[in-house]
């Protein structure tokens, strides 16, 4: 069995809830959301980012606005939609039950 190929599967399964997250407080576009992942070691190339970002567009959880930039061309800037919020929300519950379940499951060596 590849470990690395069953981490980046763990990994790939949380990445929409992060991309939410990271969008939850501000706007930002790709280079923020790839540099607030990879701050928190959660490593992804661009060409994972963008099909994602498209993919939660196209179902009504993102939307994006065209910035002008004084260092270059103009930038995408993605923020939450109503629904998007809403998702998160969902999103997160289910996370905190999820985690709550695999740390108990994980670091407990008998359940009872």
């Amino acid at each position: 069995m590849n470990i690395e190929n069953t981490k980046a599967q763990m990994r790939k399964g949380v990445l929409e809830f992060c991309i939410l997250s990271v969008l939850k407080e501000k706007d930002a576009y790709t280079s923020e959301i790839l540099d607030t992942l990879k701050t928190a070691k959660l490593l992804v190339v661009e060409g994972t980012v963008y099909p994602l970002l498209t993919r939660l567009k196209n179902d009504g959880l993102l939307n994006y606005r065209w910035e002008e930039s004084v260092s270059g061309p103009p930038r995408k800037y993605y923020g939450l939609t109503e629904e998007g919020r809403e998702f998160l929300t969902e999103l997160n519950s289910t996370w905190t039950e999820l985690s709550d379940a695999v740390n108990l499951i994980t670091t407990k060596k008998k359940i009872r």
